[in-house]
């Protein structure tokens, strides 16, 4: 059995007023007994527009948030997953970027989001996040003495294929920190949550963003911790910071594959296109 907490944020567009609201939060977490806690996407800042363009992301080493959560989790003698950062390496544009940190404050593991939030929303609402990101290109799963974990970011949520990957890799926990649009979470986010769990077998824990941000932007809320059946363990309210803890017992991810046993049974296949129209003209 293993605590787990999804902490949801409301970040502004000031990296150590985050940084600040997020170490309490995830004191509170540790202090009720979490043993894994996990952030949302963007829990360094939310940047307006303008902002946007203004403002130029860190190198990792230099990144004032790499410290703050490094120590904190040495601290607290926690795993803690930074739901993503934005940090630059040697690319033209920052990466978003996950990032993982063992009881020590050692980085164990990192992710950058593959996925790219490139958008037309019915509601006139657009996103391109490839103009000012790079995408990544390895999915990552992280082997630790108490569980195994698969690594996502928001958007790869849609990508079902990403997290089938790493639970036949081993993945017992799917995290999926994020930042969901409020039309898009209100029309998928459960039900791609739980489907992700469901065809996994999976536990997945969802810490989102959850209010209105500089520029205006909202989010949608409503972190989640879903079991591997499918079924909803803990989810916070629409909008503000919380603290969302949940226990759970690794062994139903077990039960749940050996009952319905779907990642063993990939198959090979063709594809047949048959054009009707011209069968129907002939």
């Amino acid at each position: 059995m293993i605590r787990v907490a999804a902490i949801q944020l409301e970040s502004g567009s000031e990296l150590q007023d985050n940084l600040k609201l997020c170490g309490d939060l995830i004191r509170e977490a540790s202090a009720n007994g979490a043993h894994f806690i996990a952030t949302p996407e963007n829990t360094d800042s939310i940047l307006a527009p303008e902002e946007k363009e203004r403002r130029i992301a860190p190198r990792e080493a230099e990144h004032s948030g790499i410290a703050y959560f490094s120590a904190l989790a040495q601290e607290l003698k926690i795993w803690l997953l930074i739901g993503s950062m934005s940090v630059t390496d040697n690319a033209d544009k920052p990466y978003n970027r996950s990032v993982l940190f063992n009881p020590r404050g050692r980085i164990n593991a990192r992710y950058d989001k593959i996925h790219l939030f490139d958008v037309d929303l019915p509601t006139g609402e657009q996103h391109r996040e490839s103009a000012r990101c790079m995408g990544g290109d390895r999915c990552v799963v992280v082997q630790t003495r108490q569980f195994t974990l698969g690594m996502s970011i928001c958007y790869d949520l849609r990508f079902a294929y990403l997290f089938r990957r790493q639970a036949q890799a081993g993945a017992q926990i799917l995290a999926v920190p994020s930042a969901f649009t409020v039309p898009t979470g209100k029309a998928h986010w459960h039900t791609l949550l739980r489907a992700r769990a469901i065809e996994t077998g999976s536990f997945v824990i969802a810490p989102a963003q959850g209010g209105t941000h500089a520029g205006g932007r909202k989010t949608f809320g409503h972190s989640l911790i879903v079991g591997p059946w499918g079924d909803i363990r803990a989810e916070a309210p629409a909008q503000g910071p919380h603290v969302l803890l949940a226990d759970l017992d690794l062994s139903e991810v077990a039960k749940a594959r050996n009952a319905i046993p779907a990642l063993q049974h990939d198959k090979t296949f063709t594809m047949d296109i048959i054009d009707a129209h011209e069968k129907d003209r002939s």
